[in-house]
């Protein structure tokens, strides 16, 4: 028998005492259209990782990590847009472009579902209409993720934050074509 149940992915929350971090983007702003200019090249856009900024970590914060993750994406369990990890915690924002590298703020890149350890831009199937981009910075009691290397997917990196978790912020964009 066919069934049309829907899979929820989500991250893991952090403390309910810990504050939620600010998360803005001059590239685009809450609930926004993501420029071509953070669009994927296979969609006719540069590539580049927009900007982004964060702030009210807790003290205590180590590091942060970023994913963009796009719960939208017709393969049953989301797609991993961006990972990105181990970012020394006097990094409070990165600037339009700064993670067309492997080491996004000083930090280090995760396998994203592109194959790649960079950012890797929204892109999805032509008439699927508005697809949700979420952005989502992560404050750490570590300086590195323990066992998290270049090979690292986006569901692994969230799962080996568990217990870490001080408080996390998103700001969220769309894009369809």
């Amino acid at each position: 028998m066919a069934t049309n149940d829907t899979v929820s992915v989500r991250a893991p929350e952090p403390p309910k005492s810990a504050t939620p971090l600010r998360v803005t983007s001059s590239s685009f702003s809450e609930g926004g259209k993501i420029p071509m200019d953070n669009v994927h090249q296979w969609c006719g856009g540069k590539n580049n990782a927009p900007q982004l900024s964060w702030s009210g970590a807790p003290s205590g914060t180590k590091s942060f990590a970023i994913t963009c993750f796009d719960p939208d994406a017709p393969t049953g369990s989301g797609y991993w847009h961006w990972i990105a990890f181990n970012i020394p915690a006097s990094v409070t924002s990165l600037d339009a472009g700064a993670d067309n590298g492997d080491k996004p703020g000083g930090g280090m890149g995760g396998r994203s579902d592109f194959g790649s350890t960079s950012y890797g831009g929204p892109c999805p199937p032509k008439g699927h209409g508005d697809h949700h981009y979420t952005f989502t910075v992560y404050a750490l009691d570590v300086d590195k993720i323990d066992g998290a290397n270049g090979e690292t997917t986006g569901a692994s990196t969230v799962f080996m934050m568990r217990g870490h978790l001080l408080a996390t912020g998103k700001i969220t964009g769309v894009f369809g074509h």
